[in-house]
């Protein structure tokens, strides 16, 4: 059972109670399942990290994506507008959910459509982690903390970018990397010491937590073709031929998620699509490539 903050001592323990909060419900909650009838997880144990709402980052973000993102001082004050309060006060909690070895063992071997597990993931995981989004804004309200998560709030959006085309005025993946949780590979994909094989979440919340240590400065440290110009297994793992020396064609990866659809849906009878082909029988699969821990 997770203590109330009332209860724990200093900053750096409501870090720790926060974290403890995330970990408890993806670890005990049975609603972390495939789905399937074995009853297999979704997730492994997550990692957990935090940013400041004042990060240099976050308007660096709204500058370079594009005007319509948010910082976090934004989404707060459109769920809290009667609040004045200021992007320091702000903490952005960010996760990451891995998955399991048994769902990247069986995705290594396809080389056109997701397995079943890697879908059901996908599909029933990504349900999870919504559930997962509201868990963690309840347990913060609880304790009397304000708190809003981005991407179940009625104000997330889609846009395009005029430098990266499809966007959103959120990025869990962005809120990730500020939390020093991972850097971007050359699919796009976020390379965390869990690998890339993962998906994330984030919320916003008004509480006192430092922010976790961001142990890099290029946002590409952890990708071997951007660190060392070699690699590019995610390269040929594409199915689309939508990844290339140049980056992640995200017109060809987005057509090729309807074709995912078909056969996830004709297939394996479940609504809703799949790939991550590139995320699975890669170097940085299942973590930091060990070439760039030397």
């Amino acid at each position: 059972m997770i203590s109330s903050p009332a209860m724990v001592d200093g900053e750096r323990d409501l870090g720790l109670w926060v974290t403890e909060a995330v970990r408890g419900y993806v670890n005990e909650s049975p609603e972390n399942s495939l789905q399937d009838e074995a009853g297999e997880r979704a997730w492994a144990d997550p990692l957990v990290g935090f940013s400041s709402g004042a990060d240099p980052l976050y308007p660096f973000y709204k500058e370079d994506i594009g005007s319509f993102f948010m910082t976090p001082v934004e989404w707060f004050n459109a769920v809290y507008p009667e609040l004045e309060v200021d992007p320091g006060e702000l903490t952005v909690i960010s996760w990451v959910l891995p998955q399991t070895q048994a769902t990247k063992a069986e995705h290594r071997l396809p080389r056109r459509m997701p397995t079943e597990r890697w879908a059901r993931a996908r599909i029933f995981g990504e349900a999870f982690n919504v559930k997962l989004r509201g868990h963690v804004v309840e347990t913060l309200k609880e304790a009397g903390i304000q708190a809003v998560s981005p991407m179940i709030h009625p104000d997330w959006e889609r846009f395009k970018s005029e430098k990266y085309n499809f966007a959103s005025n959120w990025s869990e993946r962005h809120a990730a990397y500020a939390a020093g949780l991972g850097t971007f590979g050359l699919c796009d994909g976020l390379i965390t010491p869990r690998g890339k094989a993962m998906r994330s979440g984030s919320v916003i919340a008004r509480i006192d937590i430092p922010p976790s240590p961001r142990p890099y400065e290029d946002h590409h440290a952890y990708c071997l073709w951007y660190a060392k110009g070699t690699c590019k297994e995610c390269v040929p793992r594409c199915p689309a031929n939508a990844i290339s020396e140049a980056g992640h064609d995200k017109e060809r990866c987005s057509a090729y998620l309807q074709v995912t659809r078909r056969y996830v849906e004709d297939t394996l009878k479940i609504e809703g699509y799949g790939c991550g082909l590139c995320q699975t029988g890669v170097a940085c699969e299942s973590g930091i490539p060990k070439e760039l821990l030397i």
